[in-house]
């Protein structure tokens, strides 16, 4: 384990910051769950993650700028500190039987725009903590972690909110913020970036210049927007897979979370893959074809599936290649952009990148309210629509996955041509 000696500091960052993650999911998947026994509102509970990625669109590109020009190690630790402080709220609130709906949307906004600013920064010092040669490895294990965060955080959430509160799951939270945050503060010393012989900048000059590295790098940028269009169409998936599975008749509440178990597994072993992997000869190919075979699989399954079994197989179809996917794009980023512009870059991503998940995911709810289940309640029983995607309710949300399927697969071959093309190009932009 010799050759592993210089991982150590990010391997105590990596599981300790994991660790913290699980609370926080866990703590915001039982606000989901209070609210929505406190008002029984899908719009309501649904604002909540409008909250959470609001400030990703919003801010992220002068977080990045200003996450290059701090001190990486502060701006964690400030940013773990005002998230906890709002969930400390929250339990006051809670506790003196003061706690609305509107303070919860806050705090997600607050966690939101600590994440969007912490986020570049963690980027930048895991780039500074780990040796070139681990990136993939790395990339893998942040997979792995997610993918863990995934299956656990439903399980522990629901067992803790269902036998001691809400207060209980808090109260894990907030311990597990001050392991991360004591592990960071006393035992993991994170570089700087060097930024000797350079000027700085103004906020909006770093902001821009950012930008203007996107746009001069065509294969990262053309990478960007591939991704963009996938979280559309994945968002869209994301609005329509409860309105499916929990109405078809094979389907309900225990079904979906089978399903979104079998997503976290796949998503896990996936990653343990990624990590074992050796690295392919053309890692644009491998991005490429990571995302068309999901995209290929999964949503069609869904739309002729009629059972669980055929909706499971579909998850692991659809989330076992993305580790791979994630993998190979992080050691294209971290190869391909200089140290020292990293966080505004990364925060460019954001912003990019992510404002199509709120719109995807109002796409996808209006779309199976407004046109498909109507549609599909219009069509006769012995007609070809009934005969693909069954007839109910439910029945709409499948068609809808066929259409995401056609989407992501068009998507995925387009972007194929276009990145080969930049990559033809640009040949050592890896």
């Amino acid at each position: 384990m010799k050759k592993y000696q210089s991982l150590k500091p990010y391997l105590l960052l990596w599981s300790t910051q994991s660790l913290s993650a699980l609370g926080s999911t866990m703590t915001g998947y039982a606000l989901i769950l209070w609210l929505y026994r406190q008002r029984g509102s899908a719009l309501e509970t649904a604002l909540l993650s409008i909250c959470s990625y609001a400030p990703y669109v919003l801010v992220s590109i002068f977080a990045g700028a200003l996450s290059d020009r701090w001190n990486k190690k502060r701006t964690m630790l400030v940013c773990d500190l005002l998230a906890a402080m709002g969930t400390v709220a929250v339990l006051v609130l809670l506790k003196t039987d003061q706690l609305e709906p509107w303070h919860l949307y806050g705090l997600n906004a607050i966690n939101g725009l600590m994440n969007t600013v912490q986020q570049p920064a963690s980027d930048v010092a895991a780039t500074l903590l780990v040796p070139k040669r681990y990136y993939q490895k790395t990339s893998g294990l942040r997979s792995f972690s997610s993918s863990l965060n995934t299956i656990l955080h439903p399980v522990f959430a629901s067992a803790l909110f269902g036998f001691f509160g809400m207060e209980a799951v808090i109260a894990v939270d907030l311990a597990t913020f001050v392991i991360a945050f004591v592990s960071l503060l006393f035992f993991i010393p994170v570089p700087e970036a060097s930024t000797e012989d350079k000027p700085r900048e103004k906020l909006l000059t770093a902001a821009k210049s950012g930008l203007a590295w996107v746009g001069a790098n065509r294969l990262i940028l053309n990478l960007i927007l591939f991704l963009a269009f996938i979280n559309l169409v994945a968002s869209a998936y994301n609005a329509a897979l409860p309105a499916m599975l929990l109405s078809r008749a094979n389907g309900g509440e225990t079904v979906l979370g089978l399903v979104n178990a079998v997503t976290g597994g796949a998503s896990l072993v996936g990653g343990v893959i990624a990590t074992l992997l050796p690295s392919p000869k053309n890692r644009v190919r491998a991005i490429c074809g990571s995302l068309l075979l999901s995209m290929s699989t999964e949503n069609f399954l869904l739309a002729f599936g009629r059972t669980p079994w055929a909706w499971c197989v579909g998850a692991v179809l659809g989330w076992l290649p993305i580790p791979l996917m994630n993998a190979n794009m992080d050691v294209i980023f971290r190869s391909a952009i200089p140290v020292d512009m990293q966080g505004r870059v990364y925060s460019c991503r954001n912003t990019l990148q992510f404002f199509t998940i709120p719109l995807g995911y109002f796409l996808g709810g209006l779309l199976v309210d407004r046109v498909f289940e109507p549609l599909m309640a219009s069509v006769s029983q012995d007609s070809l629509p009934a005969l693909l995607f069954g007839l109910g309710k439910g029945s709409g949300a499948a068609a809808l996955f066929f259409v995401l399927g056609l989407a992501g697969v068009f998507v995925c071959l387009i972007f194929t041509c276009i990145l080969g093309r930049t990559h033809e190009a640009n040949p050592d932009s890896e």
